[in-house]
């Protein structure tokens, strides 16, 4: 760790860039640094992606399958917790956090595979992989930031989109495997490539990313700045808007591309074709992050947050009742799937606006993991409400989180601070 005492940028990465770099430089780092986190977040949904596989060779029940997601998502928020109290992105070089952090998750992934020999082993290193995986989203969410300002919606969306095609990619190994095998290849080889292309992740974090000129100077431990990310009133309107919309956003994705391959197949369509549409109804959250991005740096955060929780709740109100319309439910889950992702790197780059700028890492990482702490509830209660109801009430009771982000946000905007994001759009 070094800080230049000479009038130079100050850093807490050992290589700092250029004060004023080029555009180019810009965007290299910007579209590497994305590049690493979709790699590394082939892990996420690796597991999910084969559950059918999985349940059938270890006898698992629902609360099972559940748990192969849950895991994760616990995994990542006990390591968010912890990074939070340490100011860990704020005290680490953020490559070297990213790198480390992607390689072991990379390395928790493939055990399961390797050496796991029942569900107990394989949760608990899916609990591991989580925990290691917060090392790399927020740390990502606050590189991005460091080359970003004014465009600062764009950037962090960018990231984001790369985030929802890596955690897709499973269901296009999948689906591949279905296409070109005549069926599913076996669940352990969607593990190791997931695995494979983290480590390959961890790589281009460690070789090509560098942090950008409006890094802060390392900042002094506080674990009290924790709690400040909810005692503030704007910081903690834009944290609730954050929670309403991760109410709603893991329990899609991990359960619609289930959804699908069921109805789709029970309507005739083959399994590579009913899993390439559960992949790109994820995916295309990809392109929804990078337009909603471009759209709040110019008409303002909230507006842009509360358009997407609003296409994104109403139509989780109606997707589960269109299983009998193969086609109007494939195209319905693709405007979801666009929509469902799209504000959320607004709501992470108004924290880092709201926030003492000295924290945005840990502002950053207890919102993150507040949010995945929530997403454990909807994704156990998915299947449950599905068995005992349908569909329609499972996917209806995710529309919840969105009519609560509506009211956050609409909050948000009325109040003074709001001014600080988005160059002054709200």
């Amino acid at each position: 760790m070094s800080a230049s005492r000479r009038g130079g940028p100050r850093t807490i990465d050992s290589r700092p860039v250029d004060p004023e770099p080029s555009a180019s430089v810009k965007w290299r780092n910007l579209l590497l640094l994305a590049l690493s986190v979709l790699l590394a977040k082939a892990l996420w949904f690796s597991a999910s992606a084969v559950v059918p596989q999985i349940a059938a060779e270890w006898a698992l029940g629902d609360a099972g399958k559940a748990w192969l997601t849950m895991s994760v998502q616990l995994g990542f928020v006990a390591g968010a917790l912890a990074s939070a109290a340490t100011n860990l992105a704020d005290r680490v070089a953020l490559p070297r956090l990213v790198a480390a952090s992607a390689l072991g998750g990379a390395a928790a992934n493939a055990a399961i595979p390797l050496f796991a020999n029942g569900p107990g082993a394989a949760i608990a290193l899916r609990f591991l992989t989580g925990a290691a995986l917060a090392g790399v989203y927020p740390p990502g969410m606050k590189l991005m930031a460091t080359w970003c300002v004014k465009d600062r919606g764009l950037g962090i969306g960018l990231l984001v989109g790369a985030l929802t095609v890596g955690s897709a990619s499973p269901h296009l190994l999948a689906a591949i495997g279905a296409a070109t095998g005549g069926g599913l290849p076996p669940w352990r080889s969607i593990l190791v490539a997931a695995s494979a292309c983290a480590a390959v992740g961890a790589l281009v974090a460690l070789v090509g990313v560098r942090p950008g000129p409006h890094l802060k100077a390392s900042a002094p431990f506080d674990w009290r700045y924790m709690g400040k990310t909810f005692s503030e009133p704007a910081l903690r309107l834009a944290n609730l808007g954050y929670l309403g919309h991760m109410w709603e956003l893991y329990a899609m994705w991990a359960w619609l591309p289930l959804f699908l391959v069921a109805s789709l197949g029970a309507a005739g369509w083959s399994e590579s074709a009913a899993r390439v549409a559960g992949f790109a109804a994820v995916a295309i959250g990809g392109v929804g992050s990078v337009v909603a991005g471009l759209a709040a740096d110019r008409v303002g955060r909230t507006r842009t947050a509360i358009a997407s929780l609003g296409v994104s709740g109403a139509i989780a109100l109606v997707a589960g009742s269109l299983a009998g319309s193969p086609a109007l439910l494939v195209a319905a889950s693709l405007v979801w799937g666009f929509a469902v992702v799209a504000d959320s790197a607004q709501f992470s780059a108004a924290v880092s606006e709201l926030c003492d700028p000295r924290y945005v890492g840990t502002a950053l990482t207890v919102q993150t993991s507040l949010g995945f702490l929530l997403t454990t509830v909807t994704i156990r209660v998915i299947p449950p409400i599905a068995e005992r109801f349908s569909w329609t009430a499972a996917f209806a009771t995710l529309a919840l989180g969105p009519i609560a982000g509506v009211v956050a946000m609409r909050r948000l905007r009325a109040r003074p601070e709001a001014a600080r994001m988005a160059s002054g759009q709200r």
